[in-house]
Order: C-alpha cells, then sequence, then structure tokens
C-alpha cells in the first residue's frame, strides 16, 4: 500500500476539499483504486493526475460533462484531436455568448452606479426607483 493516499491526502495534494473528491466520484469521474483494511478508500498516483486533470479542465472553462467526455477520450485509443476540437469549439461558443451576456450587465451596473451618484432628494434612491420602474414594466408585459 506504499505510494497510496487517502482521500484526505489526495485532497491535499491536489487542493481540493475532500467533499470534491467525493462529489467527483459520485459523479463517476473519479474512482478509489483500493481499499485499506479500515475500509479506507486509497488512491494512487494516476488517481491525483486524474484529479489534477479535472481541476485544470475546469480551469479552462471546461464543464464537468466536458470533463468527463475529455476523460473518456483521454483514455481510450486512437485519436480523439477531432472530437476534442468540437468540445473545445462548444465551449468557446459558449463562453462568447457569456462574454456577451455580462457585457451588457456591466453597462447596466455602470448605469445603476451613474444614477446612484446623482444628487437627489433625501430618502429617495433613483437606481432603486428606475429599477423598481422597470419591474413594473416587465410584470406588466407578462399579464
Amino acid at each position: 500500500m506504499q505510494g497510496m493516499l487517502t482521500i484526505g491526502q489526495l485532497a491535499k495534494e491536489a487542493a481540493v476539499p475532500i467533499s470534491t473528491v467525493r462529489y467527483y466520484e459520485g459523479r463517476g469521474l473519479l474512482d478509489a483504486e483500493k481499499r485499506s483494511a479500515s475500509r479506507y478508500r486509497l488512491y494512487g498516483p494516476a488517481a491525483l493526475h486524474r484529479l489534477r486533470f479535472i481541476r485544470s479542465a475546469q480551469a479552462s472553462g471546461f464543464t464537468l460533462e466536458d470533463t468527463s467526455k475529455l476523460l473518456e477520450l483521454r483514455d481510450g485509443h486512437g485519436e480523439p484531436c477531432a472530437e476534442v476540437q468540437e468540445l473545445v469549439g462548444a465551449r468557446l461558443e459558449a463562453i462568447e455568448g457569456e462574454l456577451t451576456r455580462l457585457r451588457r450587465v456591466r453597462g447596466v451596473l455602470r448605469e445603476t452606479l451613474t444614477w446612484c451618484q446623482k444628487p437627489r432628494a433625501k430618502g429617495c434612491c433613483e437606481a432603486v426607483a428606475r429599477l423598481d420602474e422597470q419591474a413594473s414594466r416587465a410584470s406588466g408585459r407578462k399579464r
């Protein structure tokens, strides 16, 4: 059992909480390689590498579903480049959409901050009043 890590040691080596390791196990992304006599999960170097791969994929913007597919492609045989390229393209398209949405949100927040910085009557917040007005208009549209 030399070279094997407990779940706590694995989590520490990968700089993630133990709950993250358990979550990935529950999602089928990671498995314990063995169990100790006391039934503790034990992980080898391959599990640590796999956990780091998962974290790296997530840091690169991939969803857990994408990451699962990447792991399948990585662990399979053959040339997965076309499938990986498709995954990367889909993720990039999703990120572009999110950036567009975030730019709109940024614009609204900037405008709201401008409203907040204008002189106003005591007890009145122009930003809240305008947001309330927008909410009322949106509620009226749905009826």
